[in-house]
C-alpha cells in the first residue's frame, strides 16, 4: 500500500509540476507577445513620425527653391517648371506621409501641429521678400520642432 501511495504522490507531483510549468511558460509567452507587439507599434509610430517630418522638410526645401527661382529666373521658365514639378512630387509624398501618420497614430493632438506646419508651407510662396521668407522658415522649423517634441513624448 505504501508503494502505491508513493507512486500516486510521485505521479501527482509530476502532473502538478508539468501543469505549473505550462502555466508559467504560457504567461511568459503571452508577455513576450505583448511586448513584441508594443515594440512593433512603437517602431511603426517612429517611422510614421520621422517620415512625416522628413517629407515636410523636403517639401519646404523645394518650395523655397521655387520661391527663389520665381524671383531670379523670371526669363527662363525651365528652372521654375522643374522646381514646380519637384514641389508637386514632394507635396504628394508629404500628403501620403500625413495620411500614414493619421492611420498609424490616430492622435488628435497631432492634427493642429500638422496644420501649423502645412500653414507655414503655404506661406512660403507668398513671402514678399527674403526677410519674410527667412521669418516663415524660422516659424516652420519651430512648428516642426513642436511636432517632433510631441511625437517623442508619445513614443516614451
Amino acid at each position: 500500500m505504501d508503494t502505491v501511495f508513493a507512486s500516486l504522490v510521485a505521479v501527482a507531483g509530476t502532473l502538478i509540476g508539468s501543469l505549473s510549468t505550462y502555466v508559467f511558460q504560457r504567461r511568459t509567452a503571452e508577455r513576450a507577445e505583448v511586448l513584441a507587439r508594443a515594440e512593433r507599434v512603437r517602431q511603426e509610430l517612429l517611422a510614421a513620425y520621422g517620415g512625416y517630418a522628413a517629407a515636410v522638410t523636403d517639401l519646404k526645401r523645394t518650395k523655397i527653391t521655387m520661391w527663389f527661382r520665381g524671383r531670379h529666373h523670371a526669363r527662363d521658365e525651365e528652372p521654375l517648371r522643374e522646381a514646380f514639378l519637384e514641389s508637386d512630387r514632394l507635396g504628394a509624398a508629404a500628403e501620403t506621409a500625413a495620411f500614414r501618420l493619421q492611420l498609424v497614430a490616430s492622435d488628435a493632438a497631432l492634427y493642429p501641429l500638422m496644420d501649423a506646419i502645412s500653414g507655414k508651407l503655404d506661406e512660403i510662396s507668398h513671402a514678399s521678400d527674403r526677410q519674410a521668407l527667412i521669418a516663415i522658415e524660422t516659424e516652420f522649423e519651430a512648428a516642426v520642432r513642436a511636432f517632433v517634441e510631441t511625437a517623442a513624448d508619445r513614443l516614451h
